[in-house]
């Protein structure tokens, strides 16, 4: 009988051991790093931070709500509105480099915008559909010229002068900026506008427009050479800009 208890005692303590083993090992790797590749047929999610193993954020996918504000020159942007869902991509810096966007554009209308930055700025070459309650839309590839100084600089500068009271002075300021180059000029159009024609427009630095070649709605095409101020200085077909 004793022996038969011993025997018993043996066994708990051995089946007690054991069972504390086994616990240890599934709280340590409850805790231990995830190596195994999930798979899963749908998931529903409101954003998702894609980031290095040490952390640091390469792009987010998320819907209005939950979208990342964007970070230029190592600052968040400040915005007074949501951000439209899509990827926003982030550069070695940290800084935000572009991303894809889409959203309502009133009613029936929406938009749809594939852009890339500049370091420490903003966008340099975009995709770009923009679509009117209408039906009407403009769409096509887009670049634009961006300072060397960083944004945020850019933006301060362009406040400052903004303020200034005399419309004369304040016009002369935002003149200035942009024939030094602080300011984003746009370079090229190619696509189609609002009015059903097909437009290829050349800009200089200044974001002036000097080249144009135009498909009108009705197939009538025309080329333009434009001077700085604007007047056409040349056109084929000769006397197009008259019929």
């Amino acid at each position: 009988m004793e022996s038969r208890l011993v025997r018993e005692v043996r066994f708990l303590r051995l089946h007690a051991v054991i069972s504390s083993v086994a616990l240890v090992v599934l709280v340590a790797s409850s805790f231990g790093p995830v190596r195994d590749k999930q798979r899963f047929e749908e998931i529903d999610v409101e954003r998702i931070n894609i980031v290095e193993k040490d952390g640091r954020l390469r792009m987010v996918i998320s819907n209005e709500e939950r979208q990342h504000p964007g970070i230029v020159n190592g600052k968040v942007i400040q915005r007074d509105g949501p951000r439209p869902p899509g990827m926003i991509f982030f550069n070695h810096l940290g800084d935000e480099m572009g991303g894809l966007v889409f959203g309502e554009n009133g009613g029936k209308g929406h938009f749809g915008s594939l852009t890339f930055d500049k370091v420490k700025n903003d966008q340099t070459i975009g995709f770009r559909h923009l679509e009117g309650d209408d039906g009407a839309c403009l769409t096509g590839l887009e670049v634009w010229q961006q300072p060397d100084t960083p944004s945020d600089v850019m933006i301060a500068k362009l406040e400052a002068a903004r303020k200034i009271a005399d419309e004369s002075e304040r016009k002369a300021a935002i003149q200035a900026l942009r024939e030094q180059g602080e300011l984003t000029t746009q370079r090229l159009f190619l696509g189609k506008l609002r009015d059903d024609s097909s437009v290829l427009a050349l800009y200089d630095k200044q974001g002036r427009t000097r080249i144009r070649m135009v498909v009108a709605a009705d197939g009538a095409p025309k080329l333009e050479f434009l001077d700085e101020s604007g007047k056409i200085v040349h056109e084929l077909p000769e006397g197009a800009k008259n019929r």
